[in-house]
C-alpha cells in the first residue's frame, strides 16, 4: 500500500487514518483537513473504480482531415512536374525542396499580384526559371536535334565557341604570367 500513490487501495483519508494508528504520523502532525473530513464524511466514498469497456464496443472517433492552402499547390506541382530527378537531401537542416521553393514563390506572387490561380502558377514557373531552377514538365520528351530551330542552334554554337575562346585566352595569359615569373 505504501508503494502505490494512486487511490486504488482506499482513499486519502483511510491512508492517513491508518498511518496515524500505526504511529508514522504523530497527532500534532495530522493534516488540518482530517478533523473536518472525520466530522463531515462524504455521502459517497470516493473510491477509484476502473471502467471496464470492451474494445469492440468502444466508440471510434473520426479525426477530420487537415488540409492547408499549400497542399493544393503541392498537388498541382507534383501533377505537372513530378518529383524531379534528384532525391531529397534530408541530411541538411536548411534543405528546401524544389516543391517547397515553388510553394514559397507562388504565395509571394499570389500576395503581390492580383492573378488567378493558373496565371500565378505559370508566373511562378517563370520566376523560378529566372532564378535558374529548371522545372521539367511531367511526361515531356526532350527535344530532338532535328526539331530544334536552326537559328537557336546557331546562337548556341556561337555562344559555346565564344566561351571556349575566352577560356583559352585566359589560360594562355595565366601560362605567360607563370613563365615570366619563374627565375
Amino acid at each position: 500500500m505504501a508503494g502505490s500513490r494512486l487511490e486504488k487501495f482506499g482513499t486519502v483519508f483511510t491512508r492517513v487514518r491508518n498511518l496515524m494508528h500505526s504511529g508514522v504520523i504523530k497527532l500534532p502532525e495530522k493534516p488540518i483537513w482530517y478533523d473536518v473530513y472525520e466530522a463531515f464524511p462524504p455521502k459517497r466514498v470516493p473510491l477509484h473504480v476502473k471502467t471496464h469497456t470492451r474494445p469492440c464496443t468502444k466508440k471510434r472517433e473520426t479525426v477530420p482531415e487537415v488540409f492547408y492552402k499549400e497542399d493544393d499547390i503541392r498537388a498541382k506541382f507534383y501533377e505537372h512536374y513530378g518529383t524531379g530527378p534528384l532525391p531529397f537531401d534530408l541530411s541538411k537542416s536548411n534543405f528546401a525542396s524544389t516543391c517547397q521553393r515553388f510553394v514559397d514563390k507562388y504565395t509571394e506572387i499570389k500576395c503581390s499580384n492580383e492573378l488567378d490561380d493558373p496565371a500565378a502558377f505559370e508566373e511562378t514557373g517563370k520566376a523560378l526559371l529566372a532564378e535558374r531552377i529548371v522545372l521539367r514538365r511531367r511526361g515531356a520528351r526532350s527535344v530532338s536535334a532535328e526539331s530544334r530551330d536552326p537559328v537557336l542552334e546557331l546562337k548556341l554554337t556561337d555562344m559555346l565557341a565564344e566561351q571556349q575562346s575566352v577560356s583559352a585566352s585566359s589560360e594562355e595569359k595565366m601560362g605567360c604570367t607563370m613563365h615570366t615569373k619563374a627565375p
